[in-house]
């Protein structure tokens, strides 16, 4: 491939990640494209810049091709600044919610280092998966139910031994129908791990071998499990939070807001299946249609009805209707802390893997979440007239 047609690949993925093509068809691949692109910017960057600088020293120059290069440069410049702007666009979000003093009510204030953007560690972001950047155990493939690989778990604990330990479940994205335990959230649970908690990542059942609600029912399964075991492993059985993106950020919100619900607990009718707390990402929330814009209906009747549910909205609108979160909102709803849509440029998924904005968010959501823990701390010591 000549350097010119690099240099249009490279500009044709930066513009892709600046400005994803709009359409439905268009959609997914835009979507792949500009994922790899804008949370691997740095990487694109310095491929760029050596690529140009390598032609520079061809006796024939391509001007056209350099001033592409250039120009995808600065766009990729402008992805990298974006997604560094993240950090503050987070700590804005905690301060607005939670007060401008919530750092206070941590155990220790975030230094300069932890509100930095941890390029070592971005430097080659699958190593992750891999080993971990930080000292924790895993202990992996514990069985919680009866259906094989697809009720076991991964439990990511300290190195050093804790008791009474936050907990928090994971659970996958992947549209209902793919994904497993080891490839999201791994960045968020080796961090909370580091930092004292137990974090457990669970797979499920998926459609369409097993239809919906068959994910609702083993997530609940899974925390039953938890409540059970979870001592063991040093954690607190009576503090669950629950996070997971996509389809996975659907079932968190969808459990934290249907707890003890008896037809979605099947043999364990009787278990508390509530959570303290819901950290969704970009999450699907309308299974129903019932917002009314044509991407609810068009993702309900052209992919739930044909992929994940038994039944099509026509022939029994209460199911879809009990599986969208939007519709099970009421008073007694845990806390929830929702990442969607507000960090201008981020991708679908992008906090699969290690990179500048996951960093800052991943960090965000510790600080959020100690917080919490901490409150609950507080409550329960209150209630118990020790405080």
């Amino acid at each position: 491939m000549s350097f010119r047609r690099r240099a249009l690949f490279y500009a044709a993925l930066t513009a892709n990640a600046i400005r994803p093509l709009p359409g439905f068809r268009a959609g997914v691949p835009s979507f792949f494209a500009g994922w790899i692109t804008g949370e691997m910017a740095p990487h694109w960057l310095a491929i760029t810049t050596a690529d140009a600088a390598t032609h520079l020293t061809a006796k024939r120059r391509d001007p056209v091709a350099l001033a592409l290069a250039g120009a995808t440069a600065v766009g990729l410049g402008y992805l990298i600044n974006q997604a560094r702007r993240d950090q503050q666009r987070a700590e804005d979000a905690l301060s607005e919610a939670l007060g401008e003093d919530y750092q206070d009510q941590l155990d220790e204030l975030p230094t300069p280092a932890e509100l930095a953007t941890p390029w070592r560690s971005l430097v080659n972001p699958f190593r992750t998966f891999r080993k971990p950047p930080v000292p924790i155990r895993v202990e992996r493939d514990i069985a919680f139910g009866e259906a094989g690989r697809r009720n076991f778990l991964d439990i990511y604990r300290p190195a050093a031994e804790v008791e009474n330990a936050p907990v928090l479940l994971q659970v996958h994205g992947g549209a209902w129908i793919l994904g497993k335990k080891e490839e999201q959230g791994v960045p968020l649970m080796q961090h909370l791990a580091a930092k004292g908690w137990i974090c457990v990542a669970i797979n499920y059942r998926l459609s369409p071998r097993d239809s919906w609600p068959a994910q609702a029912v083993d997530v609940k399964k899974a925390i039953h499990w938890i409540r059970e075991n979870i001592a063991a492993y040093g954690g607190d059985p009576d503090y669950i939070a629950i996070t997971g993106g996509s389809a996975g950020g659907h079932l968190t919100a969808l459990t934290a807001l249907t707890p003890n619900t008896p037809e979605w607990q099947p043999g364990f009718e009787d278990a508390d299946t509530s959570v303290q707390l819901a950290v969704p990402h970009y999450g699907v929330y309308d299974f129903a249609g019932s917002t009314g814009t044509k991407s609810s209906t068009q993702m309900r009747d052209l992919f739930l009805a044909k992929w994940v549910m038994k039944t099509t909205w026509e022939e029994d609108p209460q199911v879809y209707q009990d599986a969208s979160p939007i519709l099970r909102i009421t008073p007694d709803a845990p806390d929830f802390f929702v990442i969607h849509g507000e960090l201008p440029g981020a991708q679908h998924a992008f906090d699969v893997f290690p990179s500048i904005r996951s960093a800052h968010v991943v960090r965000a959501i510790d600080r959020y979440l100690h917080w919490h823990w901490n409150q609950y701390r507080r409550e329960r010591l209150r209630a118990s007239g020790t405080a």
